[in-house]
């Protein structure tokens, strides 16, 4: 089989996956209302054939591309979204809590979704990239991540459980916060996917630090434009002035303005979807969720998001900073630089590490350790998609 067809059948893989999640998430609804066994096992079933599938998307893209497929932001987040859907699993089998897998199936389809609209062509790698380590750390640190994400949905659960959305403080407005951020990552992928419908696509060319010409290159309308750029176009290979939209709003050129303006888009779709959702269900987002937490046991979530976190933080610990300190000597001849990504994955590790001891050492349990789950949680998707995206750095690559 060509290398294309097997490109094409890993994507065909990771489509029909998504779709098996999302149809699963119906019956998890129906068992966690009715806890009808026959509703959990059909949800678990399409939950082992959409893994199955993942799985077989992973395995088809690396024999396609001779590498693991975990060297750029799409593959990276695909992978991820795998094996969280693979930690789900463990736990449960462990504890036979549907209901995580209501909450953790849409997380899921979210990061599959998001990891989409970035480029998923298969491309030889960078120097730095050639290297076991490379695999090793990327795989381990994802995998680590998954594991901590469950902290996050089991966390997730418990609030919605735990806090009266009808009262007045900071506990109700900070858990409809994340539930805006969350609708903010559905705004960005229905934003991005309505412009690639449209084919949409603009240049800019500048001149860099090094005083060399520099194209960036857009997939939604210009609201950020590096500083005294013009508008560009390629034709026969090569780049020509064009006229076009220039944008609201230039800035330094040491930012990357293209992925700053798709993170602003991100807010702009975002809020307008969660205004509309306000205004047609005239209830706050979480009060919608809260019907499906009515019968969760709070003991049992506020156990699997501590669990999750004594496995998750050695492996990350191995992974994000073990790993990543060879691979770092491989690749760059030092162990550390305080590489904008490699300060967050200290951050992440330091925090983790203050999880445990409030736990442990101080005894913090419930409604507290579930909100040190949910900035875990945000500590791990700044670090995988913020940096990435917008700080530049040794990491910009992936």
């Amino acid at each position: 089989m060509s290398t294309e067809s097997l490109i094409t059948l890993s994507s065909s893989s990771l489509f029909f996956s998504f779709i098996v999640y999302l149809i699963a998430i119906v019956p998890f609804g129906i068992a966690v209302k009715s806890r009808k066994k026959i509703a959990v096992k059909i949800a678990m079933t399409l939950t082992i054939v959409g893994f199955l599938a993942q799985l077989n998307y992973f395995i088809l893209r690396w024999v396609a591309s001779g590498h693991a497929p975990v060297s750029n932001l799409n593959e990276f987040l695909t992978f991820f979204g795998i094996m969280l859907v693979g930690s789900f699993f463990i736990f449960y089998y462990i504890y036979r809590q549907p209901v995580v897998g209501l909450f953790l199936l849409p997380v899921s389809c979210l990061i599959i979704a998001y990891a989409s609209m970035f480029a998923n062509e298969v491309s030889p790698l960078i120097p730095a990239l050639q290297s076991h380590w490379l695999t090793i750390h990327v795989i381990t640190v994802a995998t680590a991540s998954a594991v901590l994400s469950v902290s996050f949905v089991t966390g997730l659960i418990y609030l919605l459980k735990n806090v009266d959305m009808r009262s007045k403080g900071k506990r109700p407005f900070f858990l409809e916060l994340i539930m805006y951020f969350l609708v903010v990552v559905v705004g960005f992928i229905l934003i991005t996917s309505a412009f690639r419908l449209t084919d949409y696509s603009a240049s800019y060319q500048f001149e860099n630090r090094e005083g060399a010409a520099q194209v960036y290159d857009y997939m939604l309308p210009a609201i950020l434009v590096p500083a005294d750029s013009e508008t560009v176009e390629k034709v026969s290979g090569a780049y020509q002035p064009a006229d076009h939209y220039t944008g609201l709003l230039e800035i330094p050129n040491s930012i990357e303005t293209q992925k700053l303006n798709s993170v602003l888009w991100s807010f702009l779709a975002g809020t307008v979807l969660y205004g509309l959702l306000r205004l047609v269900t005239r209830k706050r987002v979480a009060e919608l969720l809260q019907p499906f937490t009515n019968k969760v046991n709070l003991s049992l979530m506020d156990e699997i998001s501590y669990r999750s976190v004594v496995i998750g933080f050695p492996l990350f610990a191995l992974g994000g900073l073990f790993f990543a300190m060879i691979w770092a000597q491989i690749a760059w001849s030092r162990f550390w630089g305080w590489d904008p990504k490699e300060v967050w994955a200290l951050i992440t590790f330091l925090f983790y590490a203050a999880f445990l001891h409030l736990r442990i050492g101080k005894e913090w349990t419930g409604e507290k350790t579930a909100w040190l789950a949910i900035v875990g949680f945000g500590t791990i998707i700044f670090n995988q998609v913020f940096v990435n995206l917008v700080i530049a750095g040794l990491h910009s690559y992936a």
